[in-house]
């Protein structure tokens, strides 16, 4: 998979350069709704997010995190502003522009896990290969690489009833790295585990940017995983209050 990169040396809302960024987000608003009921998710927010760093983005409920994932990864449009991934801007891109970035450039994870309770472990993280026809061979080999990755080559046959919710979570890291994203997105990925079991899992996380080379956007409330990021971002009523 090959990206653009990022072309332009302009100053970066945070500060750097728009080319060691792997994420630009300027002036970001998003109203759902319309009068007395509308609701101001985002008002004005601007960040980036440089290349090979794991980035956590807190903030209460209600603080517009998801709505900032969906915008990055392209599931939303913004009313107005502007975002860049991997020097792509996303306005610029009809759905099957933006059905392309999701599949090949950007990989979710949930708080839900959203693996197929049929399938084993296995085909569940060869489902986004089976999606771009990789060859039957590559997607094994890149299969039980992923699983190696995350501690599961025990499990490859065990389907999701089986497993617990750390390993579930895990296995649904593997598939959002199966088609070498660039950026990674995850929404609260630890908000169904117990502490023990979070802190595992965004220790993998971290793990993950640095062996797989990814850029990694993660929302959580969860002070002791925020620790774990190599930058915090704030959220307060759909503004960026302050980074770390």
């Amino acid at each position: 998979m090959s990206g653009t990169p990022a072309a332009s040396a302009a100053t970066s809302p945070a500060g750097g350069a728009d080319g060691d960024a792997m994420v630009v987000v300027e002036d970001l608003c998003r109203t759902y709704g319309s009068g007395e009921t509308a609701v101001h998710a985002l008002r004005g927010v601007s960040f980036s997010v440089q290349r090979g760093r794991l980035v956590a983005l807190k903030g209460r409920s209600g603080s517009g995190k998801t709505t900032v994932l969906n915008l990055v990864g392209g599931l939303d449009t913004p009313d107005s502003g502007v975002v860049r991934v991997d020097g792509v801007d996303l306005s610029g891109l009809g759905e099957d522009g933006l059905l392309g970035l999701r599949r090949d450039r950007i990989g979710f994870v949930f708080q839900s896990f959203g693996l197929i309770p049929i399938l084993t472990a296995a085909e569940n993280v060869g489902v986004p290969m089976r999606l771009r026809k990789v060859p039957a061979r590559e997607r094994e080999e890149r299969v039980a690489l992923l699983l190696s990755l995350v501690g599961l080559s025990d499990h490859a046959a065990q389907r999701p009833t089986e497993m617990s919710g750390g390993q579930q979570q895990r296995v649904a890291i593997a598939r959002a790295l199966a088609n070498r994203p660039v950026l990674l997105i995850a929404d609260e990925p630890t908000g169904q585990l117990d502490a023990d079991t979070g802190l595992a899992v965004m220790e993998l996380l971290r793990a993950v940017v640095r062996s797989e080379n990814v850029t990694a956007l993660v929302a959580t409330h969860d002070p002791q995983l925020i620790g774990l990021a190599d930058r915090v971002l704030e959220l307060r009523d759909g503004r960026t209050a302050e980074t770390a």
